[in-house]
């Protein structure tokens, strides 16, 4: 009994020296990403970025001969560049030679990381060769997809410890990150870049609205929304997606364009203001006089742009089935003024109309359907008399709590 005690100490004290160094090493992978972190925060170019990460990673192991960041993704090459190689005699594209490595090739068949006590020497350019001691490659995935492996080699004679090899897996991990960001980034420039140049084409529909008050009132920039009676019509046309997904760009560009064109004389002339354009649709806010004019003027825009639009269908007959112009009106007290639409790369303003009018007319255009012209009850009551209406009864539409008695200008159904 009394030779035991000093081994159950001796346990106890092995115990306790494991679990500090575990405790150590896990605070030194902590303060490697953290630095890691700081390194490439100020960064915004992605190579700038993978660069900083490939050379933080080859001073974080002492015994790394070259680290790599090998772009599998096969969009890479649309937000970034590859990075070069640094054992070379001049500068090589790493994906062009490391790709074929047994390690590389390994982690890419069976989709995990790999160790190899010993690679394969480099062989280089001018017909050298680099003995190298252990390789190591841990991908980088996103869902199914291999976006890059992050790849490290040994000097000759050197081993990696657990440590070395979980701290290559902390920057994989790091660099999945950092390319998915760089990717999104990418694409929302990219769908940016196709509005821009579909909003080119629609410039010239678009009064300015916003230079007219800088001009004249810019003190109307910093003022409070006032209250004021309007008729708010949407507009959007309907199989824009289907034509998009079945015809070239250009020729979508050209059918928008040729429509809304003619849309731009009627709206005038009953004393509309297009406020936005989005692709596919329009709004327009009627605000020059009182409320029942107003309803009026936009019911008047709206049957002449039903008129503009039979017309084209029928001139691009022969070219395309017929896109409907679906409407939606909605007359009443709005908050009209200045609002600052931010996104994620810049601030725009606009001059609109906002509140529970403005989304009825919008709601009522998405419920439209084949070219329908819908109004709400309110508005049906400024309009008695002057057209004939049919009533549609109470219709749920979206983002709407309640059914609304909805009615049409064109059908009865």
């Amino acid at each position: 009994m009394g030779g035991a005690a000093p081994l159950a100490r001796g346990g106890a004290d092995k115990k306790h020296n494991r679990a500090e160094t575990m405790q150590a090493y896990y605070k030194e992978r902590f303060e490697n990403l953290k630095r890691l972190d700081e390194k490439i925060a100020p960064l915004m170019e992605i190579n700038d970025i993978l660069e900083k990460m490939r050379d933080e990673l080859r001073e974080a192991i002492p015994s790394a001969l070259e680290t790599r960041i090998l772009l599998m993704d096969p969009d890479a090459k649309k937000y970034t560049r590859p990075l070069q190689c640094v054992l070379y005699d001049r500068p090589v594209n790493c994906l062009s030679c490391k790709r074929s490595r047994t390690v590389i090739k390994k982690a890419m068949m069976e989709r995990t990381s790999v160790l190899v006590p010993r690679g394969e020497p480099i062989e280089r350019h001018d017909g050298t060769s680099i003995a190298i001691g252990p390789e190591a490659a841990v991908p980088a995935f996103h869902e199914d997809t291999i976006l890059a492996i992050v790849s490290v080699v040994g000097k000759p004679g050197a081993t990696f410890t657990r440590r070395d090899f979980l701290l290559i897996e902390d920057f994989a991990a790091t660099v999945r990150s950092v390319l998915l960001r760089a990717k999104k980034h990418w694409e929302m420039t990219e769908e940016k870049l196709r509005i821009s140049k579909m909003l080119t084409h629609l410039s010239p529909f678009v009064p300015q609205s916003v230079l007219d008050i800088v001009e004249k009132r810019p003190e109307l920039l910093e003022q409070e929304k006032e209250k004021r009676d309007v008729s708010v019509l949407f507009l959007d046309l309907e199989g824009y997606t289907r034509l998009s997904a079945n015809r070239p760009e250009d020729e979508v560009n050209e059918i928008v364009e040729k429509m809304f064109s003619s849309f731009v004389d009627p709206i005038h002339r009953s004393h509309g203001d297009i406020n936005e354009t989005a692709g596919d649709g329009l709004m327009i806010i009627f605000k020059e006089d009182d409320l029942k004019t107003n309803a009026v003027n936009s019911v008047k825009a709206a049957f002449e742009i039903r008129e503009r639009s039979l017309d084209i269908n029928r001139e691009l007959a022969s070219r395309m089935d017929p896109v409907h112009v679906n409407m939606g009106i909605n007359a009443g007290t709005a908050l009209l003024g200045m609002t600052r639409l931010r996104g994620s790369s810049e601030t725009r303003m606009t001059y609109t109309a906002s509140g529970p009018v403005t989304n009825l007319a919008a709601r009522l255009a998405d419920r439209a359907r084949g070219g329908d012209i819908l109004i709400g009850e309110d508005t049906q009551k400024l309009l008695d008399g002057l057209w004939p209406v049919y009533d549609l009864g109470l219709v749920e539409l979206k983002n709407i709590e309640q059914p609304l008695r909805v009615f049409s200008l064109l059908r009865k159904e």
